[in-house]
């Protein structure tokens, strides 16, 4: 596995290594050994994963900004098995030289790419496909009095979501409805 730094501590983007050959390919989707050691190496704290997710969406649906207030904060390590996703995360940890700031990755079912979202971070995503199926370990249970979410379009984060690669914005009620960056203070 190769692992990719991020401009944000902890923010990681993951390239599993990938077997291919006439009949195929396989890959570890994950290992906890490699994930942990390279974690370490990065003197980056080691979660423990307890449920793991998965999301079916059609193109143009944006999920998100989500996240979990403490004391129920995820961490999530999230890919694509079928489609294709622009994938955001937005550092809200206030005490953090990058507050504020994003970090944008296109996961695919075809680069196989995932992304380790660390607490402390809303999280949203933009199918870029139809039947674009997403999967995401968290650290910790979704609970639903702890949720929060950030509108995906807010002014302040200027998100360079790529918008001309859909034909429309399909949003859940909650997600039309999300607080302003601005109120997270």
């Amino acid at each position: 596995m190769r692992v990719e730094k991020t401009k944000m501590n902890g923010l990681l983007i993951l390239h599993p290594q990938v077997f291919g050959d006439e009949r195929g390919w396989f890959m570890e989707s994950f290992n906890q050994q490699c994930f942990e050691d390279a974690l370490k190496a990065l003197n980056l704290p080691i979660p423990t994963f307890v449920q793991d997710n998965h999301s079916c969406s059609q193109k143009g649906v944006l999920r998100g900004l989500h996240f979990q207030r403490e004391p129920y904060a995820q961490g999530k390590l999230v890919r694509v098995v079928q489609g294709r996703a622009w994938d955001v995360a937005v550092d809200i940890r206030p005490e953090s030289e990058t507050y504020g700031e994003w970090v944008g990755v296109e996961l695919s079912a075809e680069n196989k790419t995932m992304f380790w979202i660390p607490e402390g971070f809303a999280h949203g995503f933009l199918a870029l496909e139809d039947n674009t199926q997403f999967l995401y370990k968290t650290t910790n249970y979704y609970n639903k009095e702890s949720e929060g979410a950030i509108i995906w379009s807010d002014t302040t984060l200027k998100i360079d979501w790529p918008l001309n690669k859909v034909d429309k914005v399909i949003l859940s009620d909650k997600d039309t409805n999300s607080m302003k960056f601005e109120e997270m203070k």
